[in-house]
């Protein structure tokens, strides 16, 4: 990226003003030397030293207008070959940095320009058309130098572009990708909360309708409930930094993901709060299962305990997971609807059902739920490559 930036401000920058002076200056005086070292001194010395003096005071001029400046240096090289070198040195600049039909036109005018002086001044031996010949090869090779660095610097400014793109496209990838990850942990993060929030509700449902329970029950319920809200605190603190932090956390930052081995202590956390669940398991390999298909699993069980106890307090509920490699995993979560809720509004509606609807779809699976027989039946589908 910064090769390409440093070659386009190469590509734009015009030539120092000091060495073009001293370039056409030395080649203003090498082109006198050579004209009038083997003739003797006449007038037309003093027109070739007052034309390479005019020359060469026009030359910086060419690099702001290239064509006006090229121009009047065309006229003097009709009058005087000291004029030649900044006359093509200009024909060179017009050829980079304008159209080609303006280069084409410069260059015609040089062209005429040094036929005028050839007709007039003789070359040292060289025939009048050979002359021509030369001087039209000559700023023919200017105009192809000229169109040659033209389309170079076209290259290179559309590479610079170009990458500047790559790396803007790169930079929205980037956030992109960091909203996803945020979303997906703290979507995490919210199950978990849930679930530990209708824990607690649970516990402190059961202080406030069994007053007369045992100090003991009451003592311990009180001490579920209050390492329960300090749990939650500390999830509630963790999704909040990961909603502010612009580079989640990964690694040991993350708190470890749900595999199956751990749906047992899932439903052991539900029946300490007092919900009767009965967990059927007939899964093949379960320490085999990909993290993404455990995850789901998990997850789809936890959320199907957690509305159980939101919305059927005190009915059991039956869970059962079975599959294994090739075979996908098949979910059945079911619980009894209590009298006054034939269907809870939180199923049919709810974030809840939304979001566990697209996780299982992000899996790749598929999510059924309904409330049939006097009981809410949850089903999830996710494959399991073999």
């Amino acid at each position: 990226m910064n090769s390409l930036s440093f070659g386009s401000e190469d590509c734009d920058r015009r030539p120092n003003p000091a060495v073009l002076l001293v370039a056409s200056g030395v080649l203003i005086a090498m082109t006198i030397l050579g004209w009038w070292i083997d003739r003797p001194p006449g007038p037309l010395l003093a027109l070739d030293l007052v034309a390479g003096a005019l020359s060469w005071l026009l030359t910086p001029l060419m690099l702001w207008r290239p064509v006006a400046t090229t121009a009047v240096l065309a006229v003097l090289a009709a009058v005087s070959p000291a004029a030649t070198p900044p006359a093509t040195i200009g024909a060179l600049q017009v050829a980079r940095r304008r159209r080609f039909p303006v280069a084409i036109a410069v260059a015609v005018a040089g062209l005429a320009a040094h036929a005028v002086q050839g007709a007039w001044r003789s070359n040292g031996g060289v025939s009048y058309g050979w002359w021509l010949v030369l001087v039209t090869i000559g700023y023919g090779a200017l105009l192809g130098w000229g169109a040659w660095a033209q389309a170079r610097e076209a290259l290179i400014r559309s590479l610079h572009d170009r990458a500047r793109r790559a790396e803007a496209e790169q930079g929205r990838r980037v956030a992109e990708a960091r909203m996803l990850e945020r979303r997906k942990i703290a979507r995490e993060m919210h199950d978990v909360l849930a679930h530990r929030l209708s824990l607690l509700a649970t516990f402190a449902g059961a202080m406030e309708y069994r007053p007369d329970s045992s100090p003991e029950q009451l003592s311990r319920a009180a001490g579920v409930v209050r390492d329960g809200v300090h749990q939650a605190l500390d999830e509630l603190r963790e999704v909040i930094s990961l909603l502010r932090d612009d580079d989640p956390p990964h690694g040991d930052g993350i708190r470890p993901q749900p595999v199956l081995a751990d749906v047992p202590r899932l439903v052991e956390e539900s029946r300490d709060a007092g919900t009767e669940v009965l967990l059927r398991e007939a899964v093949d390999e379960p320490a085999e299962a990909p993290p993404s298909v455990a995850r789901t699993a998990y997850r789809v069980i936890q959320e199907g305990l957690t509305n159980a106890r939101k919305h059927a307090a005190g009915q059991p509920v039956q869970v059962a997971l079975r599959g294994g490699p090739g075979a996908g995993l098949e979910i059945d979560v079911r619980n009894a609807l209590t009298p006054e809720r034939a269907a809870p509004p939180g199923w049919s509606g709810g974030a809840g059902l939304v979001g566990l609807t697209e996780r299982v779809h992000l899996a790749g699976g598929r999510l059924d739920h309904q409330a049939v027989g006097g009981e809410f039946r949850l089903h999830a589908s996710i494959p399991w490559p073999a």
